[in-house]
């Protein structure tokens, strides 16, 4: 007997609270509502049986296997499950064309749900395409990952994706409570109890998980019960549960999620945002390496010249991460978040190596003009290599009005100076070096070859 059997009424009394209180109706189940409240494109595909080939998206516990156990229920074509984890190809390969034969002699589809189909390789995931480009199957998969990423773009435009959230607290409780007082399928025969804070507390550290939350219910129903207890008090609720950990994948689309959040907040100049999006990740178990070269990133692109002590601050962070370790250099990674929110931004840096990049691709191939060139031999020299090179030591201040762009290239301005900082500070002085470098500019082709006054 498996949970498919158990949606045609069938009810295994040894199995976990969370997967006999599993909905069997649609009207049952929770946080859907978008996808499944009354006239939605989803519960009509459903109750129907028009299900099309779909990507059913969502976190841990917000309903995925639910949504295949109700398609099987309303179904009437020959449904199929399988997991990624433990299916073999040539397993399913033997199923999509048993689909193919029932379709072309019988007329009757066939419905295959893959539970966590992201694990299944772009390859793997090539073999159901023609089956699906055809109508054997309809193919129903379910993901915690984003499918951009994990599925095949082929099969992914051949199917619908339906996004599941996860589970307000307020579903959460309503969901607790319910298995507190249902009899057969709940923990109704216990006659228990519980405080409303140890229901919260279970609804809240479950982080929108609806079998996380019962799983805890369990737990302390059995804990109260080892008590001489009818009543679920907060204590034996965290005694249950413990320390949920945060919902987190160091590779999946939550690592990049909050990445993307912390980045913005920094460059916001936000430092709560920043240190509480850092922490999520610190907390969770992210590689605080990744997370040090990140901010050095960040202090290049975001802050550059406006703060040159950033990049500095983002190295020395570094350092003293690796010579002090964890957990005391988390604070390292912290000073310097709230340090690069609160810099003077600047992106001009950026901008101006981005304009680099288009020219490079536009004409990589520009001379390098005489007078920069090095003239190491008696050869170089005579072919006029370095010849009229003036040396911004000798002129007033070091500098002098050359040109050292390539000649189709002067006047072209890549760094436009941000207004903020150290480098706002320097935008009167270049801007006038501009000027002067202008106004100074021979003919083409020709070099003053004599030092002028600065």
């Amino acid at each position: 007997m498996d949970l498919f059997d158990r949606a045609h009424g069938q009810t295994d009394f040894l199995a976990p609270l969370a997967d006999r209180l599993r909905p069997r109706l649609l009207d049952e189940v929770k946080g859907q509502e978008h996808l499944l409240g009354p006239g939605r494109i989803l519960r009509k595909a459903i109750e129907q049986d028009m299900m099309p080939s779909a990507i059913l998206w969502g976190p841990p516990g917000s309903g995925k296997t639910t949504l295949a156990v109700l398609i099987a229920k309303y179904t009437g074509a020959d449904f199929r499950s399988y997991s990624a984890v433990t299916s073999g190809m040539k397993e399913l390969k033997e199923v999509l064309v048993g689909a193919q034969e029932l379709m072309k002699y019988h007329r009757r589809r066939s419905i295959l749900f893959i539970d966590e189909i992201h694990r299944f390789n772009k390859a793997q995931q090539d073999a159901f395409l023609p089956y699906v480009e055809r109508g054997d199957i309809i193919l129903v998969g379910a993901t915690t990952e984003n499918p951009s990423f994990e599925i095949n773009a082929a099969l992914l435009s051949r199917c619908q994706v339906y996004v599941l959230n996860s589970l307000a607290p307020a579903h959460l409780l309503e969901i607790l409570r319910r298995a507190l007082q249902e009899p057969g399928r709940g923990l109704g025969e216990k006659q228990l109890a519980a405080d409303e804070e140890a229901l919260a507390y279970l609804a809240r550290k479950a982080n929108g998980d609806a079998r996380t939350a019962l799983n805890g219910l369990e737990l302390a129903a059995a804990l109260a019960g080892e008590a001489g207890t009818r009543l679920i008090s907060l204590a034996l609720a965290e005694e249950a549960l413990q320390q949920k950990a945060a919902r987190y994948d160091k590779t999946g689309e939550g690592h990049y999620n909050l990445i993307s959040a912390l980045h913005k907040s920094i460059r916001g100049s936000d430092p709560d945002a920043a240190l509480y999006w850092l922490g999520r990740m610190l907390e969770a178990g992210e590689d605080p390496h990744f997370l040090l070269r990140r901010m050095a990133r960040m202090a290049c692109e975001d802050i550059g010249l406006a703060d040159p002590n950033a990049l500095l601050m983002a190295a020395g962070a570094q350092q003293a991460f690796d010579c002090v370790g964890l957990p005391e250099g988390k604070l390292a990674l912290a000073e310097l978040a709230v340090y690069l929110s609160l810099a003077p931004k600047s992106n001009a840096l950026e901008t101006g190596y981005l304009r680099v990049q288009e020219e490079v691709k536009k004409q990589a191939d520009l001379e390098v003009p005489l007078y920069l060139r090095n003239a190491p031999t008696r050869l170089m020299k005579n072919l006029d290599y370095g010849r009229g090179y003036r040396y911004a030591h000798d002129f007033n201040r070091h500098w002098v009005a050359e040109d050292y762009l390539p000649e189709n290239l002067r006047g072209q301005r890549f760094y436009s100076p941000g207004t903020l900082g150290w480098e706002g500070k320097q935008l009167p002085e270049i801007e006038e070096r501009i000027r002067r470098r202008e106004e100074a500019r021979p003919a083409p082709g020709e070099r003053p070859v004599k030092p002028e006054e600065d």
